[in-house]
């Protein structure tokens, strides 16, 4: 492994990393770990080949060389062992390594162009404190060496090392913050985008939950209610009337049929079947007429031309809305008459349900669980197309009930 390997622990989020960890790992990447690598072998094999060259092989040029291959071998198992061993063991490794440098340069001061790898190795392992310190060190080492190797007393040779030392030691950390803030920044997008996707994900399930719930309200909810009170009536016809019980029999079945039509469309993804098969003035129209037919209401409905051109959409909202009113008017209003109007008024289509029932108080509370869904639903399906609901009711007066989308003068 190399210095690119991360040590036990360096797996964790920044934010739980120490600090020390989080610094090392702000440094170094493969291509600048390897030239690194490459750099000290190739220092320490050229300057020990100036060694052998320029000096006869006796026991100071000797005990030079295998203080020189011990350093080589101590920075070889450093590499190998990096992700291995915990970060006090690398930081105990390179103090040995650099003492060994030290005693090396003073033995053969060639060795001590070592000291930049050794420097960037400083940088990437220690905390940024201790890498000064250290970078400091090497300079103080790197420029008596070369002050020995040249025999100059020039200042500059004393005063060079220490600034190239000073400026890239300094390049590399503010190099180490930007970079560590980068992280930071992110980590903390990436947090961002996970909470914002978490949250649109529960957002989209209350959506779908809450479409899910009006759909099976707008059909089979009010479907089964249908049935159920054509069934009620069929059965308490049946001992005086045969013949109308098996009338509102009839009915109740084509209801649990077309029930059955709208819930595979439903589950298809389709829009209503109803309008599959008639247009929506037609459909408006059935619905009128099987509320007479159930409850003897008188349910009429009025267009006085044709709206065409509609939106899929609209056309589907508009069928659940009065689908909706006529529900509450076959379950609740107690109405002798209602009146379904369908007309383009401008740029907007408008659909209107009045009734002479009970009326009640808009502004109440609902009645209890359950209830009061149908008119929450219809004002939820006129609002996502751009729509608007009203609902003019009062205690003993009726209710009205308008809808209405803006189409174009088009349509």
């Amino acid at each position: 492994m190399s210095p690119t390997d991360s040590a036990p622990g360096a797996g964790a989020s920044p934010a739980g990393r120490g600090g020390h960890g989080a610094e090392r790992d702000r440094v170094g990447s493969p291509r600048l770990n390897a030239a690194m690598h490459i750099g000290f072998f190739t220092v320490m094999a050229a300057s020990a080949a100036r060694l052998v060259v320029r000096h006869d092989l006796d026991a100071h040029t000797l005990a030079s060389l295998e203080l020189a291959g011990l350093v080589a071998v101590l920075y070889a198992a450093g590499v190998l062992l990096w992700g291995l061993v915990h970060r006090a063991a690398l930081i105990g490794w390179y103090a040995a390594m650099l003492v060994c440098w030290i005693a090396l340069v003073l033995m053969a001061p060639s060795f001590g162009f070592a000291a930049i790898p050794l420097l960037f190795l400083a940088l990437r392992l220690l905390p940024t404190p201790a890498a000064v310190a250290v970078a400091a060190l090497l300079a103080v080492g790197a420029g008596g060496a070369w002050a020995l190797l040249t025999n100059i007393r020039d200042p500059s040779v004393f005063l060079v090392p220490p600034a190239v030392a000073g400026m890239v030691t300094a390049t590399v950390i503010e190099l180490r913050r930007e970079s560590e803030g980068r992280r930071r920044t992110i980590d903390d997008l990436l947090r961002t985008r996970g909470a914002l996707a978490e949250s649109n994900r529960r957002t989209g399930v209350l959506e779908e939950r809450e479409r899910l719930a009006r759909e099976i309200h707008d059909t089979v909810a009010q479907g089964l209610s249908s049935t159920g009170m054509l069934l009620r009536a069929a059965d308490r016809a049946w001992g005086t009337d045969p013949e109308r019980a098996r009338t509102l029999v009839r009915r109740a079945a084509e209801g649990v049929r077309d029930n059955l039509d709208e819930a595979r469309a439903f589950v298809q993804g389709r829009g209503p079947a109803r309008l599959e098969r008639d247009s929506l003035e037609e459909a408006l129209a059935g619905l009128c007429s099987a509320l007479s037919a159930e409850t003897g209401v008188d349910a009429r409905f009025h267009c006085e031309e044709e709206v065409g051109g509609l939106p899929p959409e609209v056309r589907a909202a508009l069928l659940r809305i009065a689908q909706g009113a006529l529900a509450n008017v076959r379950e609740h209003s107690g109405a002798d008459r209602v009146v379904v109007t369908l007309a383009r008024i401008g740029d907007r289509v408008v659909l209107d349900v009045i009734d002479d029932g009970a009326g009640f108080d808009p502004g109440a509370p609902s009645p209890g669980p359950g209830r009061g869904r149908g008119l929450a639903s219809s004002r939820a399906r006129a609002e996502e197309l751009g729509g608007e609901l009203t609902v003019e009711s009062a205690p003993g007066e009726g209710t009205g009930v308008s809808a209405s989308f803006p189409v174009g003068e088009d349509g």
